[in-house]
């Protein structure tokens, strides 16, 4: 075999472990990736855990450096259907965030989120506040923990990667 043969083949085979190094980390994250199917499961589980209309709201998670602000307003916001709707969603979610109780963002998006867990196990060491707004509410997470803060950063991420088209 000559020289010029045993160098082709060594990139070729370089370049097959190379694509399938670069496929197996391709599919990990697509488990918390903007795929059109993780986001059609996440709406229509959300659907029993969110009483307003994904179609008609937005989400947005904004990190601090803190915490984070999670909004969620009606995109009209004249519908004070939607916007009584997220008020009164957000200061529950709110108030069960506070007791360490993070069951419906898990039902929504999986007991296995980034982040969850250290939410959970430190949730009395992060200050939660709701605050309601004419076109929605949000909840603010406060904490001088940087694990928590690089928790809820994490959280945020996966909240918003799985909302897609419904974040802003």
């Amino acid at each position: 075999m000559t020289t010029s043969t045993m160098t082709t083949r060594t990139r070729v085979i370089s370049g097959v472990f190379i694509a399938i190094a670069l496929t197996v980390a391709a599919l990990s994250f697509t488990r918390w990736s903007d795929s059109p199917s993780r986001q059609e499961s996440i709406a229509e589980r959300g659907s029993t855990v969110m009483p307003f209309d994904l179609e008609r709201t937005t989400h947005r998670f904004d990190p601090t450096t803190d915490g984070g602000i999670q909004t969620v307003v009606a995109d009209d916001p004249t519908d004070q259907t939607q916007v009584g709707l997220v008020q009164e969603h957000l200061q529950e979610e709110a108030e069960a965030f506070a007791r360490g109780e993070f069951g419906d963002p898990a039902q929504i998006h999986g007991a296995d989120m980034p982040g969850l867990d250290t939410l959970e196990e430190g949730y009395d060491r992060i200050d939660i506040s709701y605050d309601r707004q004419a076109e929605g509410a949000t909840i603010r997470y406060a904490t001088s923990d940087p694990e928590l803060v690089t928790a809820l950063h994490e959280w945020f991420a996966a909240q918003t990667s799985d909302h897609g088209e419904h974040s802003g």
